[in-house]
């Protein structure tokens, strides 16, 4: 298991890992302190991990989401991205390990520009917002062998 501080600094085979990942698994601690994953979108801007609360339908407004609040309490938080294949050479994930803040989007249209690239569906109506900025202060990744 390799570990790394930034994603710079992650091995080759895991850089691929994390442009080509359609999603992400965003790990963060819930109101009660009990930890919670969610499925997530997400893309890379200047080296930090972006994602959007966008147009799915909700509960609450975006602002007010049980994701955005707990964050907003406690921003430790992971982003866990994973190859699964029954050929189980091919078995990779990382872990980026850090900070999620809560950003307006106002000002963000680098990060809406990236998310629309990844995700057709963001192209034809962009994410309301706010958006997820995921800092990596720690990356663990493993994977079964080197081959991509």
């Amino acid at each position: 298991m390799a570990a790394a501080a930034t994603l710079d600094q992650l091995p080759g085979w895991a850089q691929p890992l994390i442009e080509e990942a359609r999603l992400g698994h965003l790990g963060l601690l819930d109101g009660h302190g009990r930890p919670r994953v969610l499925p997530v979108t997400f893309a890379v801007v200047d080296g930090a991990v972006w994602s959007a609360v966008d147009h799915k339908p909700k509960r609450a407004p975006g602002g007010e989401l049980a994701r955005v609040r707990w964050l907003r309490a406690r921003p430790e938080s992971t982003l866990t991205v994973d190859r699964y294949d029954d050929d189980w050479t091919r078995l990779a994930w990382v872990q980026l390990i850090g900070v999620t803040a809560v950003v307006d989007v106002a000002g963000n249209a680098d990060v809406l520009a990236a998310l629309a690239r990844r995700y057709p569906h963001y192209r034809d109506r962009p994410p309301e917002g706010p958006l997820l900025r995921l800092t990596a202060e720690r990356t663990v990744c493993w994977t079964a062998s080197d081959a991509p």
